[in-house]
């Protein structure tokens, strides 16, 4: 039996992150339907709080502000957008993946290899934060030329893994 909940991103929330986000938990036969698929997120303990979402798939880093809470999520798709653009995405696949984050749903984490990559990015954006001084996007594209070890059998560093990914939806 196949379920259409419409257009979706489901956020895999670390539990601090679960516990000040507010937003409709994933049912079980939920899934994402971007290009991407889903997200993982944590908040990183900064002054002012940043939010760091992961994407599962590439492991594409996105820095956001945290607060205000009650609109992150509705903030989010935005904020990916930039990043997908300073990356060189087209502007079609752009508006396609964020139109198909139009809802958010939240779940726990559930790949201990993500959540890993997801603590290594909190490590390097401590150590790189400096540099940029406030810049989340600068941020953001910097640590996705880090090589991760989930992507040495493809592409290696979540930039060149999602080119791939935009390659292949593009010509498809």
């Amino acid at each position: 039996m196949s379920h259409d909940y419409g257009p979706m991103v489901i956020i895999h929330g670390t539990q601090r992150f679960r516990d000040r986000v507010t937003a409709v938990p994933a049912a079980e036969v939920e899934t994402s339907t971007t290009i991407l698929g889903p997200w993982y997120a944590t908040v990183l303990r900064w002054r002012p709080a940043v939010a760091l979402f992961v994407n599962a798939s590439t492991l594409l880093p996105v820095f956001m502000p945290f607060a205000p809470t009650r609109t992150l999520l509705d903030r989010f798709p935005v904020a990916v957008a930039e990043v997908l653009a300073a990356h060189g995405v087209p502007t079609l696949v752009i508006t396609e993946e964020t139109a198909a984050m139009s809802t958010c749903r939240l779940a726990p984490t559930a790949n201990r290899s993500v959540v890993g990559t997801m603590n290594d990015f909190s490590f390097l954006a401590d150590h790189h934060r400096g540099d940029f001084a406030g810049d989340l996007l600068g941020l953001s594209v910097r640590l996705a030329e880090t090589p991760c070890s989930p992507l040495y059998k493809s592409h290696i560093s979540p930039d060149r893994e999602l080119a791939a990914v935009i390659e292949g939806h593009l010509t498809t």
